[in-house]
């Protein structure tokens, strides 16, 4: 007799914590995100050296709070759910363990707290508290896109991975030591950081050769952005063309508005 309400007091809890159908649920959430925020901010806040000297008992405090108030949240869910392995093992469930952590970690190793940043992984339950799950469908499609594109993408790396290794040897050579081009990786860093369009500028060349291969690259470095994103967005247009064009009943193939009496890839009879 005694049974039923624990087991019905623990229903209720776990769906409070795990779903956001009801008002509470979605509460629970709400409050659950901002606190995870201000957690991060705690934490960013702290690597600040002149807040820390000044401020350093209360950030200590704060770290703790939040993370016994994690912990808690975090043994919650394992003890509500029906099944905690498979809460415990889950992408959230990992993250939820790793964003406590830190915290007693940083007993031992010093410095390791500012790992707590991990907690920004969290925020993606903000998914389920404004119902935007259905727009997952999108994140589908960007990884179905890039699978398709993968070949493409492998072969212009590749391009991409000789060019450099070839410019940066040739840089070297040009350039040498006495312009900072003092080996071969730091000239392929070099050619690296240039065709990106990135030029940090701690290295350059100083011969006008080397000007002139520097300029050229960084021209190309432009269809180094351009290609991957060309090549990524063609696939999604196709996809999503496919899933527009009428679909043979018999292998689901996509048909061009049926110019034909038959499938072109399984012959059936329209």
């Amino acid at each position: 007799m005694d049974i039923a309400p624990e087991k019905s007091l623990k229903k209720r809890i776990h769906n409070v914590i795990f779903y956001t159908d009801t008002a509470a649920g979605k509460l629970f959430d709400i409050v659950l995100l901002a606190t995870i925020l201000l957690s991060i901010v705690i934490v960013a806040l702290e690597s600040v050296t002149e807040l820390k000297k000044d401020h350093e008992s209360l950030f200590l405090g704060l770290e703790w709070f939040f993370t016994i108030l994690f912990t808690m949240e975090y043994l919650m869910r394992i003890y509500v759910t029906e099944k905690p392995r498979k809460y415990i093992f889950s992408f959230l469930g990992i993250i939820d363990l790793l964003s406590i952590l830190p915290t007693y970690l940083s007993i031992l190793i010093h410095g390791s707290h500012y790992l707590m940043i991990i907690r920004t992984v969290r925020l993606f339950r903000v998914f389920r508290i404004l119902k935007l799950t259905r727009y997952v469908s999108g994140i589908s499609e960007l990884r179905e896109a890039l699978k398709a594109s993968s070949a493409k993408i492998t072969v212009f790396l590749l391009f991409i991975f000789i060019t450099v290794v070839l410019m940066g040897t040739i840089l070297y050579l040009i350039e040498g030591p006495e312009n900072g081009f003092s080996s071969i990786p730091l000239s392929v860093y070099w050619a690296i950081v240039t065709i990106t369009t990135v030029g940090y500028g701690d290295i350059s060349p100083h011969t006008p050769v080397g000007q002139i291969i520097a300029a050229l690259m960084m021209i190309v470095g432009y269809g180094v952005i351009a290609v991957p994103t060309g090549i990524i967005s063609s696939e999604m247009t196709k996809q999503k063309s496919n899933l527009n064009r009428e679909k043979c009943p018999e292998c689901g193939q996509g048909i061009d508005g049926k110019k034909g009496r038959f499938c072109s890839n399984c012959g059936y009879k329209f």
